[in-house]
């Protein structure tokens, strides 16, 4: 038995989200996240995206083969699958937490918003714009290739996992996005076209999918969010966390 089924979760909407999403519109440098990255928490709306979550990977029996579960050691991400496993009435599985699926390391970015990078790194800017976003690294951070080595390693371990035929991996947009490149053998123009075109939902869901160990893997759905809009308590978003976006929502 192997895995032939990667299913991927991005966490909901959280509270360093919301509070980009504000800096951004008061056209602050500054976000007041309130928390280091690793520790903050969904908002009132990520836990109903999350419940709605929960009922839609039971309406698709997410547990009807043997599944593995590998989430990022960020609480946004715990929250997450905690809340929709619960809210599905699902038995959880064995939870691996990784540090190779927290997400992109933004440096010396981080907590500021488009306009607080201009003012405050222009060099940064500047860098950025020459290299593109595929192999721009902050000071201090990480480029989308960094995050793909990582990735790599990653899922070199997936081959090794015993009497499992899906596995769910719960994290961020950037995890998702590039774990999607790494399987699919994107390279960069590539991968950046599809990300001008493709963002990844608040809550939302991945399917990855391949015959056997060694067969490629093929896209089978990208940032699924019927479950969310049809959720009279929840609503779509499509927060990013990123500084240099492609597609920028």
């Amino acid at each position: 038995m192997a895995v032939k089924e990667i299913w991927l979760v991005r966490h909901g909407e959280s509270e360093a989200n919301v509070a980009a999403a504000r800096a951004e519109a008061a056209g602050d440098d500054v976000i007041d996240a309130g928390h280091r990255d690793a520790d903050v928490p969904l908002s009132p709306l990520g836990e109903d995206q999350s419940r709605a979550l929960g009922n839609e990977l039971a309406s698709r029996g997410v547990d009807d083969v043997p599944v593995a579960l590998w989430v990022s050691p960020y609480l946004r991400a715990q929250q997450t699958i905690g809340i929709a496993l619960a809210e599905g009435g699902l038995t959880e599985p064995a939870r691996r937490v990784d540090e190779r699926l927290r997400d992109r390391e933004l440096g010396v970015l981080d907590l500021l918003t488009r306009q607080g990078v201009r003012n405050r790194y222009p060099d940064e800017e500047r860098r950025r714009e020459w290299l593109g976003k595929y192999y721009h690294r902050p000071a201090g951070g990480e480029s989308w290739a960094d995050v793909m080595l990582r990735l790599r390693s990653l899922l070199a371990d997936v081959d090794r996992l015993p009497d499992t035929e899906r596995l769910v991996v719960a994290a961020h947009d950037a995890i998702v996005m590039l774990t999607v490149a790494v399987c699919l053998d994107l390279d960069e123009p590539t991968l950046m076209e599809f990300a001008r075109t493709h963002t990844v939902a608040n809550a939302s869901l991945t399917r990855l999918r391949r015959d056997a160990v060694g067969a490629p893997w093929t896209l089978e759905e990208f940032s699924a969010v019927e479950h969310i809009a049809e959720d009279p308590d929840a609503e779509v978003t499509e927060h990013s966390g990123e500084k240099d976006d492609a597609h920028v929502s």
